[in-house]
């Protein structure tokens, strides 16, 4: 294809300014170019060729020129600039090469003849140059769209790693205190704590990839809400409710623990706390409920940096196909989360 445009192309070009030149003006005069001495065809042609040549070259090296400065907003002015470099480079070439010869030859130079000889060389310099140039804008405007989507995906890539990072912290210190008072209590229970402890971390650390089969999600959140159970008031009543026909879906990971985890930081009074996790058509439902301590306010629980950062990766990762609320009812506080699988 380097070598259509690069060799073959100037040819083919000079040839159709040739041709239409020839008819253009055959057709005025009614004289027949064909009849006449074929060595002044060969000469006019060649001429041709040879101009076609040196325009295609002259226009790739002002488009390399004009290149440069993409990165600037293009505005009139610009453009007609770029347009008057190309009218006064082939109203000089045209004239340079074309007027002598057509003063040489037949029967002279006439007002016809000189019309065209101005007019279709620039029709067709005009038509190339704005084909190739529309083609670069393009292309850079591509480009530029393609950089531009990388590096928002890459902050937003950023941004949840930030989020999910935030999780760690929180979560560390809370399991590291509940192993910590099951050393006095009972060694054997804080081994299993540290069983289960690490295998929430390697789950946290390892399976990073983009969205993880919920059943994984599941095992991760029993073994959560086994750990807290350990360092939870004994009149903790708690209900837990897993749909069965919850299996090959996939969804983004770590996004139900928030909402599990703000549950048994804030539950109190008659120490009630329910889980249940369904599959209603093509959405995944999380509700969870906990009845609440005297005097506690609500925008403690619903603007916490947990349920904020859940807010956002929501917002991230299921634009448009999430419904997250939170509520208090009397003495209870429920939180749900639906989620759009398709």
């Amino acid at each position: 294809m380097k070598f259509f445009w690069k060799y073959l192309f100037p040819g083919c070009y000079g040839l159709l300014v040739y041709i239409t030149l020839r008819i253009l003006d055959d057709s005025i005069t009614g004289f027949k170019f064909w009849q006449r001495d074929w060595r002044v065809n060969a000469i006019e042609i060649t001429c041709c060729i040879i101009m076609s040549f040196v325009t295609v070259f002259i226009f790739r090296k002002m488009l390399d020129r004009f290149d440069r400065k993409l990165s600037k907003p293009i505005s009139y002015k610009t453009v007609m600039g770029e347009l008057g470099w190309v009218f006064l480079y082939v109203l000089v070439s045209s004239n340079a090469i074309f007027t002598p010869m057509a003063a040489l030859t037949d029967d002279g130079l006439s007002w016809g003849d000189f019309a065209t000889i101005n007019i279709i060389p620039l029709l067709f310099s005009l038509i190339y140059y704005m084909v190739v140039r529309s083609n670069k804008l393009l292309q850079a405007y591509v480009d530029n769209q393609l950089q531009l989507e990388k590096m928002t995906n890459d902050q937003l890539q950023t941004e949840l790693k930030f989020l999910k990072a935030q999780y760690h912290p929180h979560f560390l210190f809370n399991a590291l205190n509940t192993i910590y008072f099951q050393m006095d209590e009972s060694v054997a229970d804080a081994k299993k704590s540290i069983e289960k402890f690490s295998g929430l971390l390697r789950y946290q650390l390892y399976d990073q990839q983009q969205m993880v089969p919920i059943k994984q999600e599941i095992d991760y959140l029993r073994n959560f809400i086994e750990l807290q159970q350990a360092r939870s008031s004994e009149r903790l009543r708690l209900q837990v409710d897993f749909d069965e026909h919850l299996n090959g879906e996939q969804v983004y990971p770590l996004l139900f623990l928030p909402l599990i985890e703000n549950a048994f930081k804030y539950v109190g009074g008659n120490y009630h706390l329910s889980i249940r996790l369904q599959k209603e058509n093509d959405n995944i439902l999380l509700e969870v409920c906990n009845s609440l301590p005297e005097h506690l306010p609500v925008k403690k629980i619903a603007t916490g940096i947990g349920i904020e950062n859940l807010r956002r990766r929501l917002a991230l990762l299921y634009p448009g196909k999430h419904q997250l609320s939170c509520r208090r009812n009397n003495d209870n506080y429920t939180a749900s989360l639906n989620l759009l699988l398709s």
